[in-house]
């Protein structure tokens, strides 16, 4: 299982989504507010998120650290 920091979050947060896994790759899907974000997990010398929860109309990659980058944004829709 991958992502595991961000579904950690997201039961937490008692927000529902659904994780797919596929080439050893996490994929989250989720609606907040009417809205859906997708945090899509990639690989290119190391691994990365694509994902629109900063702005829900763009896709932004974040490396590194990604998944407590990301947990931060969604912290701040609360």
């Amino acid at each position: 299982m991958r992502l595991e920091k961000i579904q950690e979050y997201l039961r937490e947060v008692n927000l529902p989504y659904q994780y797919t896994e596929y080439e050893k790759m996490g994929s989250i899907d989720l609606e907040y507010r009417g809205v859906p974000y997708h945090i899509w997990e990639f690989y290119d010398e190391g691994y990365g998120v694509e994902s629109n929860v900063e702005n829900a109309g763009k896709s932004i990659d974040y490396t590194g650290d990604y998944e407590s980058e990301v947990i931060g944004i969604m912290r701040g829709w609360e």
